[in-house]
């Protein structure tokens, strides 16, 4: 057999090519078989197709191959790897043009779907019609999108088409919750969530993953309140506060996007006005993390946020107790952090407003003052002689009211 040539491919070539630091490489093997490779040390990983571990570095080296749609789904494929496949072969089994652009040892570009124009004229296109054949890619536009959107990019109008058919054909139902799950809290931490919202609503595939988001579109709020007036247009403004405020962080990415479920469930009669939507926006919310198995943590503090975002605004109109029975709802005391993740989803939700992004939000920081004076206080500062179990935690109940109240107090008049 011929040496083999090995080839830097996919996102560390295209975050190069943008000016962005290269991350995680991948490489891609031609002329090679498996037993060659695992001949020279390579330590193989990939259950689907030929995948190893550099014996030095621990980078991924793939075997070139190729895919052909056997069955419906994401992964209905057959994949063959052998030395005959080409570097220009595996290239074409890509995505997107910006993600098939192969980079050789001596710093060479091998761009045969002109990867690197699109890259200058910030275009995200489909490599080829086999682009159809995988509902993940359309998800993974999406994705790409709520990182790419403010280097400027837009999704060509040819594979927003593509996506729209695909969308219509009813295949992004054979995806996994998992696969959903995973382009769903990568794009929430990336810089632009809302763009990976907006994509799949042009796409009409919004309603196929999340249909409780999508039902959102159209639904019109109080213009005093809402200058942006579609409920649809707010969530993708409280989602990229979400990113501003925590970069990086889904969990409370994925607080912004559900808080306002329950203003799709507003009866028709009763709108612009959403009374009651924090209730009624439980049971989508859970109805979602259901589907999407999504992670405990997130569905607690999705719920909280949810339920008590609109007395959150309110904070300084409730009365003590009532801060107290909500710090007690989110499990405040035994998880402290919580408070941190519910201030912020509440300034996301209150800022994430046309013409409001920087209105400041007292609201945070006194919760966030007043939950600290409180978790100060332990059942030994209030245990008194003959105080038995209950009466010890009503006394540390009454403590931790009083120290709320007298931040709370400073808060408002200071």
């Amino acid at each position: 057999m011929s040496e083999w040539k090995t080839y830097l491919v996919g996102g560390a070539v295209r975050d190069a090519l943008l000016g962005l630091s290269e991350g995680d490489r991948d490489w891609v093997v031609v002329g090679a078989t498996v037993e060659a490779m695992l001949a020279r040390g390579f330590k193989q990983v990939g259950r689907d197709f030929p995948v190893f571990l550099h014996p030095d570095t621990g980078e991924e080296h793939a075997l070139a191959r190729t895919e052909r749609k056997s069955g419906s789904g994401h992964g209905g494929f057959v994949v063959h790897a052998a030395p005959q496949v080409t570097l220009e072969d595996d290239l074409a089994r890509r995505d997107f043009t910006i993600n098939a652009i192969a980079r050789t040892e001596d710093g060479r570009l091998i761009d045969p779907f002109d990867g690197a124009a699109d890259i200058r004229n910030r275009v995200l296109r489909h490599v080829g019609e086999a682009f159809i054949e995988d509902p993940l890619r359309v998800l993974r536009a999406a994705r790409f999108m709520a990182r790419l959107t403010p280097l400027g990019f837009i999704v060509a109008p040819e594979t927003l088409a593509l996506m729209q058919q695909m969308a219509a054909s009813g295949e992004l139902d054979t995806l996994t919750p998992e696969r959903v799950w995973q382009e769903l809290s990568r794009a929430l931490a990336s810089a632009r969530p809302s763009a990976f919202l907006r994509t799949l609503h042009d796409a009409g595939a919004l309603r196929a993953v999340l249909p409780e988001v999508d039902a959102l579109y159209g639904v019109p709020q109080r213009p005093e309140y809402h200058p942006e007036v579609d409920t649809g247009r707010h969530v993708e403004l409280v989602c990229d506060l979400c990113a501003q405020l925590k970069p990086g962080d889904a969990l409370l990415g994925f607080m912004g996007l559900t808080h306002d479920l329950g203003k799709a469930l507003t009866p028709a009669g009763e709108l612009p006005r959403h009374v009651m939507h924090e209730q009624r926006g439980l049971a989508p919310l859970r109805a979602v993390c259901e589907r999407l198995r999504v992670p405990a943590e997130y569905r607690a503090l999705a719920e909280a946020a949810c339920r008590d975002h609109l007395n959150v605004h309110r904070l300084f109109e409730l009365k003590p107790a009532t801060v107290h029975a909500l710090l007690q709802r989110a499990d405040a005391w035994r998880r402290p952090d919580r408070v941190r993740y519910l201030a912020l989803a509440c300034e996301a939700d209150k800022r994430g407003r046309t013409g409001l992004q920087d209105k400041p939000y007292p609201q945070g920081p006194a919760l966030e003052a007043a939950h600290a004076a409180a978790l100060r206080l332990r059942a030994s500062d209030v245990a008194r002689d003959g105080l038995d179990g209950p009466a010890i935690g009503e006394a540390l109940r009454k403590a931790r009211i009083a120290a709320i109240a007298e931040v709370l107090t400073a808060a408002k008049t200071g």
